[in-house]
């Protein structure tokens, strides 16, 4: 019989079996862009349906009617839900983006992902250049597939175990992703996103461990019932344990270094999912376990949340110095997107249900804000034929459509009103206000010089790139941006403006979700009630 749990796995089984499928037809590059395009479709579809019917309850798929500890539970709340929907939004839109860029490029054969930098290929190796630009689609379509799969299944995991398998799925895909093409710098910068992946996921295997050694299950509605009777300083290590994996992930400072070397390197369509996608993968783990497991109030959390507090206000502050200080637009949006992910942890170490809420709203608006940014700056690199700030100029003259595609989302980053991004900020300075200690007003006025110095970033590449005089192999170009590219990034554009017309339910979502998290029963209740759990575990407060 047909229920609501039916649709669970979809967003993880469609992927992975249409990576198959794509594989299988790698000689058919054209069967291959319908069927990623299509098992993507679905994703979103699936992902919209979950939204409504989360908002309802929690959604809970037993996997196999095998309860816990053996069986596997996959849950979709308000939280998972939305991101959900939002990644395969942007999936979606980034591999139509990437197709049409292999369009545009005149070949059934190969994907083109990534420009490079035209003006050097032009006159050096050209060798060099092709390997750089084009990859073959049977490794391409597949590996974004996995990726999407591994996503989903991150956010609509039920336990510990399953959340690092979703990770390690993302994090296979990923590595194969970014050294696409071969070349020296993105062997480099893949090699260093190996090593710090690997060190995050031997981390978070051991806090994986240690949970269960200490409280017999990894189920999360479970360890949330048993880790108030935990050992204090078990329970400790546990919490320090899943903050640094998942902080490494989430790029929070001092983990970040990692993350400006190795996501400009890699193809434009690739760094605009991993900038806007994976990070939030990590923050919401974060945000999953701090309000799940570790809930305000908790002996030893406020110690906890004050710590995440001035973590999150360090990489605001050294992320947006890092970002006036480039030339570049890929790694002055690099730059941005670490300090950005201070202002999410920032909600979180508030740890109440204002802050939560205007945190996830702040997810939300980062993830399509944050991917329609590089697309855009693929389009500038496609025109201009270079990311260097230092040699762009005149494109508002040549190109007057990019110059309002970057405009209008480089705005709602830096936080301009009445844009999402705006709306999203002072949800967090409110929450900081009404928490009144002196470290959040610390944060408040940190918040706001970050976000001052990020619109001063951001108008200092748009000047440079749009309004500068041009350089004469600008003005020479005959380089065009594809409508297809174009669309693509438009779309994302506009899904961020929909977020600041469509705030008021968005943000009520939002509100709703965290007062499920922060009450923390709600989920638990909704896992025993579908069978997850196995009888004779109380859920404390159910019956409050």
């Amino acid at each position: 019989m047909w229920s609501a749990a039916t649709l669970l796995p979809l967003p993880v089984l469609v992927p992975l079996f249409a990576a198959g499928l794509t594989l299988a037809l790698h000689r058919h590059p054209r069967a291959q862009r319908v069927i990623a395009v299509t098992a993507l479709a679905v994703v979103v579809a699936t992902a919209a349906v979950l939204v409504g019917l989360a908002d309802r309850g929690p959604v809970v798929a037993v996997i196999g009617d095998w309860q816990v500890p053996v069986g596997i539970d996959l849950v979709a709340d308000r939280l998972s839900a939305l991101m959900l929907l939002v990644s395969g939004v942007v999936l979606l839109c980034v591999l139509l983006y990437s197709m049409a860029q292999g369009g545009a490029d005149g070949s059934d054969d190969v994907e083109v992902v990534g420009d490079g930098d035209r003006a050097t290929d032009a006159a050096g190796d050209a060798d060099l250049a092709e390997r750089r630009d084009v990859l073959p689609v049977a490794i391409f379509h597949p590996t974004f597939l996995v990726l999407a799969a591994g996503v989903a299944n991150a956010f609509l995991a039920g336990d510990l175990f399953n959340l690092y398998v979703g990770f390690e799925i993302l994090l296979a895909a990923s590595y194969v992703l970014l050294t696409l093409g071969g070349t020296g710098d993105r062997i480099r910068a893949g090699s260093v996103y190996v090593v710090v992946a690997l060190v995050s996921s031997v981390v978070f295997l051991m806090a994986v461990g240690l949970a269960y050694s200490a409280t017999g299950t990894v189920n999360l509605a479970q360890l949330a019932e048993r880790l108030p009777d935990v050992d204090p300083a078990v329970r400790l290590g546990i919490q320090l344990l899943l903050l640094l994996g998942f902080g490494i992930k989430a790029a929070i400072f001092p983990l970040s270094a990692w993350l400006p070397d190795s996501y400009p390197t890699a193809p434009a369509p690739v760094t605009a999912v991993f900038a806007g996608l994976l990070t939030k993968v990590g923050v919401y783990a974060v945000i999953r376990t701090q309000t799940l497991l570790f809930p305000a109030g908790g002996a030893g959390n406020g110690r906890v949340d004050e710590v995440l507090m001035v973590l999150a206000l360090l990489t605001m502050l050294v992320g947006i110095l890092g970002a006036v200080a480039q030339d570049d637009i890929k790694r002055l949006l690099s730059f941005t997107l670490v300090s950005h992910i201070g202002y999410m942890i920032f909600g979180v170490a508030l740890a109440g249900s204002a802050s939560t809420a205007a945190a996830i709203f702040y997810v939300v608006h980062h993830i399509t804000v944050q991917t329609a940014l590089f697309l855009v700056v693929g389009l500038i690199e496609r025109r201009g034929g270079t990311t260097s700030l230092d040699r762009l100029g005149g494109l508002a003259r040549v190109a007057p459509g990019l110059a309002i595609l970057f405009f209008v989302p480089a705005m709602n980053l830096a936080g301009i009103p009445p844009l999402s991004g705006f709306l999203g900020k002072v949800g967090l300075l409110e929450a900081g206000v009404r928490n009144g200690s002196g470290l959040a007003w610390v944060l408040v006025a940190g918040s706001v010089l970050t976000s001052l110095l990020t619109l001063y970033a951001l108008v200092k590449a748009w000047n440079k790139a749009f309004w500068q005089e041009a350089p004469p192999e600008v003005v020479a170009s005959s380089a065009r941006v594809p409508l297809g590219m174009a669309l693509p990034a438009a779309a994302l554009v506009g899904v961020g403006l929909a977020l600041t017309v469509f705030a008021g339910p968005i943000y009520g979502y939002a509100q709703r979700a965290a007062d499920s998290l922060t009450d923390g029963h709600t989920y638990q209740q909704a896992v025993r009630d579908d069978g997850g759990l196995p009888p004779g575990d109380d859920v404390a407060g159910a019956d409050e």
